[in-house]
C-alpha cells in the first residue's frame, strides 16, 4: 500500500498561492490515514470474531453430538483407566454335540487384604479362619501386622464365603470381581476337558487359560473374543459318555483292575463319542501332578491317549488284512500252525495248540499267534511297517489333545524279522487304545482312513484308501466269527452283531522282562459288523475274573464282557435300532 504524504509539497506551494492555510492540508491527510487504519483494525477484529464465533458452534454441536450417543446407549458404570495390557477373563463355553454344557464360566469375587485400613488384625485372622479352615491363623496375623500393603487371601470364594467375611466388618478386606470355570457335570469326560486355571491376575480381574486336555491344546481358540457367545462343540455325547464311565468303573471294580480306557467312535468320520479313562478327577478341584514316581498312577493320567501298551492280539487283524489286500493269501489258505515256531533263541507258542495247520480265517478266529508270525513273514518288515504308518501307528494321534503329542508309540529300534513276527500279534511294540479304535475304523469302513477328532464334524471328509472296500468286509466278517465262534463270545449283544478280537498282553517290567500274573486285556470291536457305526475299544489294566475256579485273565473273560455291555446300555442312545429276525423276543439284561 503506497502511503500518501501529509504534507504534498504541490499542494502546500498551491495552498500558499491561495492564501489558504497550509496546516488544513496536513489535518485532513492525517485524518484520511487515520480512518484508513481504523478500517483496517475493524475488518481484523470482524474476522477474529466471525473464527471465534465458528469454533464455539463446533463445540456446541460435538457436545450435542456426544450427549445423543449417550443418551441413545445402554446405561453402564464408568470404568476407571488402567495402564497396562488388558486381561480378557473371558472364555467361550465348551458343549456336547447335543448343546449341552461342559464347560463354562461362573462370575464369583476374590479375598484381598488392605493391612494399612484394618481396624482389628487379630480379630480379622481369627474369623477368617473360621470361614477358611485350611488358612493358618497365626500366619495370617504375621502377614496382617507386617509391612505389605496387600496381601491376597483366596482367589474365588463362593457366595456364602464372601457374606460370612462382609460380616466381619473390617474395612481392610476387600472383594474384587472374579471369573472362575466351571465344570456343572464333574468328573464326567474330565480327561477331555483337562482344565483351566488363572494366569494373569489383577484386582477386578483374572485371566483363564486352559492347563490340560482340550482347554490347553484349543486354549486361543477359547479366549479369542471374537467369538463372541459362540461355543465350542465336542464330538462327545454326555449321556453316551455317562453310560461309558459307570459301565467302565462297574467292569473296573468288577475286573479288580488298577485302571481302565474306553474309546467310542464313529467309525466314518472319526468323532469321539465317548473317551473315558480311570481313574479320574473332578476338573473343578484338578488335583496335582505327581512330582516323583509312575506318572500312569496318578489320576491325572489319560490311560485311553497317554498309556502306551502292548495291544496283544488285536494286531493279528492288520497282518491278516494286510495279507489279503496284497494277495498272499486268501481266507481259507492253510498256515502251519506247528508249535513251537523257532527264530534264534525265541520260541513262539500259542496259548493253546490248535494243531499242525489253521485257515487264514481261523488263525484269526482261534487267535493263533504261530498262524500269524507265517503270515507277516510273508508279507515283511518293511511292508508292514509302512501298512501300520498308513494305520496310524508310527505317529502320535492327531486328536485335540495337549497329551496327544508326546503319545509317540514305542517302536522296535531294528524292524528285524523276529520283531515283524511278535508286532503281527500285538508284542513289540505299544500304541494308546486311541490308536487302535482309529486303525480299526480305518480297516473296517470299508478301509478308508479317518483321523480321530474331538469336534463335531459338520461335513464328511474323505481320506486315502488303506485297503479295499473287498478286503475290509473280508476282515469283519472274519472278526465277526470271532464273537459268535472264537474267543470273544461273551461280546455277543442280541440285537447288534459286534465284530471284534481279543487282545491279551503280558505287562513288561520296569527292569525288562514280563510278569507272569499281570496282563494288559483289550478288546476292539465294531457294530454293526453288517453296516460299521461305531468302534469301541476296552481296555483293563491288570484285569482278573475271580467268578470261576481259577483266576482268569484274558481278555475274553474281563474286557469282553465289559464291552458288551457298554454296547447294550450305549446302542440305543445312538440312534441304533436292535436287528431281529421275525418273531424273536430280545432277552432283557
Amino acid at each position: 500500500m503506497t502511503r500518501t504524504p501529509l504534507r504534498p509539497l504541490a499542494r502546500i506551494l498551491a495552498a500558499r498561492r491561495a492564501g489558504e492555510n497550509p496546516d488544513a492540508i496536513e489535518r485532513a491527510n492525517l485524518a484520511e490515514r487515520h480512518e484508513a487504519a481504523r478500517d483496517a483494525q475493524r475488518q481484523r477484529a470482524e474476522g477474529r470474531l466471525l473464527v471465534l464465533g465458528v469454533v464455539f458452534l463446533c463445540a456446541f454441536a460435538m457436545v450435542g453430538v456426544r450427549m445423543g450417543a449417550l443418551a441413545a446407549s445402554d446405561p453402564a458404570e464408568p470404568k476407571s483407566a488402567a495402564s497396562g495390557a488388558q486381561i480378557v477373563a473371558a472364555r467361550a463355553d465348551i458343549t456336547d454335540r447335543n448343546g449341552r454344557i461342559l464347560a463354562t464360566n461362573l462370575t464369583t469375587h476374590s479375598l484381598y487384604a488392605q493391612p494399612p485400613q484394618m481396624i482389628d488384625p487379630e480379630r480379622a485372622a481369627r474369623e477368617l479362619a473360621k470361614i477358611f479352615p485350611d488358612l493358618d491363623e497365626e500366619q495370617l496375623l504375621k502377614r496382617f501386622t507386617g509391612k505389605r500393603k496387600f496381601i491376597w487371601i483366596k482367589r474365588r470364594i463362593s457366595p456364602e464365603q464372601q457374606q460370612a467375611v462382609f460380616d466381619i466388618g473390617d474395612p481392610g478386606l476387600l472383594f474384587g470381581p472374579r471369573d472362575m470355570r466351571l465344570y456343572p457335570n464333574g468328573a464326567l469326560a474330565a480327561h477331555v476337558l483337562g482344565g483351566a486355571g488363572y494366569g494373569r491376575e489383577g484386582v477386578n480381574s483374572a485371566e483363564l487359560i486352559g492347563v490340560a486336555g482340550i482347554e490347553k491344546q484349543l486354549d486361543d481358540e477359547l479366549r479369542d473374543p471374537g467369538r463372541g457367545d459362540v461355543p465350542l462343540t465336542l464330538s462327545l455325547d454326555l449321556t453316551v459318555q455317562a453310560a461309558v464311565e459307570r459301565v467302565l468303573e462297574g467292569g473296573m471294580r468288577l475286573m479288580s483292575a488298577r485302571g481302565a480306557a474306553a474309546v467310542l467312535m464313529d467309525a466314518n468320520t472319526g468323532e469321539i463319542i465317548s473317551l473315558a479313562s480311570l481313574p479320574d478327577f473332578d476338573p473343578n478341584d484338578r488335583p496335582r501332578p505327581l512330582t516323583e514316581g509312575d506318572q500312569s498312577e496318578s489320576p491325572l493320567f489319560n490311560r485311553a491317549v497317554q498309556g502306551l501298551y502292548e495291544l496283544g492280539s488285536t494286531f493279528k487283524i492288520f497282518a491278516v488284512a494286510q495279507a489279503i489286500e496284497e494277495r498272499l493269501v486268501s481266507r481259507s489258505t492253510w498256515i502251519d500252525t506247528t508249535g513251537p515256531l523257532k527264530w534264534g533263541k525265541h520260541r513262539i507258542r500259542d496259548f493253546r495248540d490248535h494243531g499242525p495247520a489253521l485257515t487264514v480265517e481261523d488263525v484269526i478266529v482261534e487267535s493263533s499267534n504261530i498262524g500269524t508270525a507265517r503270515v507277516a513273514m510273508m508279507i515283511g518288515s518293511d511292508r508292514q511297517r509302512e501298512f501300520l504308518r498308513s494305520l496310524g501307528f508310527l505317529s502320535p494321534t492327531p486328536v485335540e489333545l495337549v497329551e496327544a503329542t508326546g503319545s509317540q508309540p514305542l517302536l522296535p529300534r531294528n524292524w528285524s524279522e523276529i520283531q515283524t513276527m511278535t508286532i503281527s500279534y500285538g508284542h513289540g511294540m505299544s500304541a494308546s487304545p486311541l490308536h487302535l479304535a482309529s486303525a480299526y475304523a480305518s480297516l473296517l469302513n470299508g478301509g478308508r482312513r479317518v483321523m480321530p477328532t474331538l469336534l463335531k464334524q459338520t461335513e464328511r471328509t474323505g481320506g486315502p484308501q488303506v485297503v479295499s472296500s473287498n478286503t475290509s468286509k473280508q476282515a469283519r466278517e472274519m472278526l465277526r466269527k470271532v464273537v459268535t465262534d472264537g474267543t470273544a463270545s461273551l461280546g455277543e449283544v442280541a440285537g447288534y452283531k459286534v465284530a471284534g478280537k481279543t487282545g491279551t498282553a503280558d505287562k513288561p517290567k520296569p527292569q525288562g522282562g514280563y510278569y507272569e500274573d499281570k496282563v494288559i486285556a483289550t478288546f476292539a470291536s465294531v457294530f454293526p459288523a453288517d453296516d460299521p457305526r461305531y468302534v469301541l475299544v476296552v481296555t483293563l489294566d491288570e484285569p482278573v475274573d475271580t467268578t470261576g475256579r481259577e483266576p482268569r485273565r484274558t481278555a475274553g473273560w474281563t474286557a469282553v464282557p465289559v464291552a458288551a455291555e457298554v454296547i447294550r446300555r450305549v446302542a440305543p442312545l445312538l440312534g441304533l435300532a436292535p436287528d431281529t429276525a421275525p418273531g424273536v423276543t430280545l432277552a432283557r439284561n
